[in-house]
């Protein structure tokens, strides 16, 4: 029972496209990025948002060598 009320939790947990891009936006500025490359980096997010799902994000990411 425990378990499937933190499934619920997380699953209900608030989260935005924006939420995404802010927590990549903090990244690059923590590791130094021009200005310039993370306006080029959150301009991509927008397509990969519009072109990809959740799931192909979430396979990509696992099978990345990040």
């Amino acid at each position: 029972m425990e378990k499937d009320l933190t499934l619920d939790l997380m699953l209900t947990e608030r989260w935005s496209n924006n939420a995404c891009r802010g927590y990549v936006i903090w990244a690059m500025e923590n590791c130094n990025f021009k200005p310039e490359d993370i306006k080029r980096v959150v301009r991509e997010l927008h397509w990969v948002f519009d072109m990809k799902s959740i799931e192909e994000a979430d396979e990509h990411y696992c099978q990345s060598p990040y």
